[in-house]
């Protein structure tokens, strides 16, 4: 483990899928909340931020941060889940999605660890979990898009 906040995570991985084909699972709120494979979540809106939940993992409430269609879609993923506001503490994921011969590079960026509330080892924690987390979930974007491709 790390000793030092770094504030931002970045990764990439190649999909063999164009970038409206990536579109419907990146612009989804909470995609990546899973155990290693795609799964749907109940998804609600309330006060203007996007609660999803995943039967595993539980609630987390989601702010759409910006979308443009189908290229790039930034979220806030909100620490506090007892009384959310968009402007809370939290995160911030990026996905960008670049064209490249034979497909696309979807690229992801979780930045604000620098600011997030909590013991400094707890924080590190995170970063850690993170950094191996999106690595999986790549893998997860992926195969669940270059799957539903093959089956359309």
């Amino acid at each position: 483990m790390t000793d030092v906040i770094t504030d931002a995570i970045e990764d990439s991985i190649e999909i063999d899928a164009t970038a409206e084909q990536v579109w419907p699972l990146i612009s989804e709120p909470g995609w990546w909340i899973n155990d290693g494979s795609y799964r749907e979540h109940l998804i609600e809106e309330r006060d203007g931020l996007v609660i999803v939940t995943d039967a595993a993992h539980g609630a987390f409430p989601i702010a759409t941060v910006a979308a443009d269609e189908p290229r790039y879609v930034a979220f806030r993923w909100l620490t506090d889940s007892e009384d959310p506001h968009p402007d809370g503490p939290g995160t911030t994921t990026e996905f960008w999605v670049e064209d490249r011969p034979g497909g696309v590079t979807l690229k992801v960026r979780e930045s604000g660890f620098a600011t997030l509330p909590g013991e400094q080892a707890d924080i590190l924690r995170q970063i850690d979990g993170n950094t191996s987390g999106w690595r999986t979930e790549l893998a997860v974007a992926k195969s669940t898009v270059e799957d539903r491709r093959r089956s359309a």
